[in-house]
């Protein structure tokens, strides 16, 4: 009971802080396709890496629907996502492929996505390895012909959690946060979901590398071309 206690208190300190920096923070976006891309009906995901979520989450477009995990870690982010107006959809990825939970969670952001409005992952999340784009998003993307947008945010003023496995990023109040898009990603019929996977990871990769090189040398060693395991093959994220 006071771990549960605990949890929904630094929720919501984590909701207000969220708050603080929608308010405080300016707010830039480079590259950004999501104008033409309303323009046509052409529905879109969000793909981010885990350290970017909080930075991501101070400006998130109503109505977006977020993959978040069932642990309590994934508790912590809920609140937050409320108040920046987004939807929590409950997941773990730390089950296998098709089971009960993961598998939910994917279906049910696959309604959200075809319902009509955006969604957003934390492709590496919930426990990585960082940078490593986990199979939901490709799989989510092919169910629904919806454009993958990967994003960067790159706050100018920022502390970075050194030990943490995904060096969680936390913007500082009245800094500027700068998104960075890469170019919109699409399925192609008949792909494999892996190959579609690599691609997604691969644009990403670029992209960090390109806006944030510094933190982009943190993942310099991951092997691209590694087949994930089971675990790796199951779904979660967060936005």
């Amino acid at each position: 009971m006071t771990k549960r206690i605990l949890v929904w208190f630094a929720s919501w300190c984590i909701a207000g802080y969220v708050l603080m920096l929608r308010w405080t923070c300016q707010h830039t976006f480079e590259n950004d396709p999501r104008p033409e891309l309303r323009k046509t009906g052409q529905n879109y995901l969000f793909a981010m890496l885990h350290a970017h979520q909080l930075a991501v989450v101070t400006h998130g477009e109503p109505g977006t629907g977020a993959m978040v995990s069932k642990s309590a870690d994934g508790q912590l982010i809920v609140p937050a996502l409320r108040v920046a107006r987004c939807t929590p959809v409950r997941g773990s990825k730390w089950r296998a492929w098709g089971a009960k939970g993961g598998r939910e969670a994917v279906d049910a952001l696959t309604q959200h996505v075809l319902d009509g409005f955006p969604a957003a992952i934390a492709v590496d999340g919930p426990r990585g390895p960082r940078g490593r784009v986990h199979k939901g998003i490709a799989a989510i993307s092919q169910a629904t012909g919806a454009a993958v947008l990967n994003i960067v945010a790159v706050p100018t003023r920022r502390y970075v959690f050194h030990k943490t496995w995904d060096r969680l990023q936390v913007p500082l109040p009245l800094s500027r946060i700068n998104g960075y898009f890469a170019e919109p990603i699409y399925p192609i019929e008949g792909e494999k979901l892996e190959a579609y996977r690599q691609r997604i990871e691969r644009s990403l990769r670029e992209l960090e590398k390109r806006v944030d090189p510094g933190e982009s040398s943190s993942i310099a060693n991951l092997t691209l071309t590694q087949e994930p395991d089971a675990a790796e093959c199951s779904v979660r994220s967060a936005a």
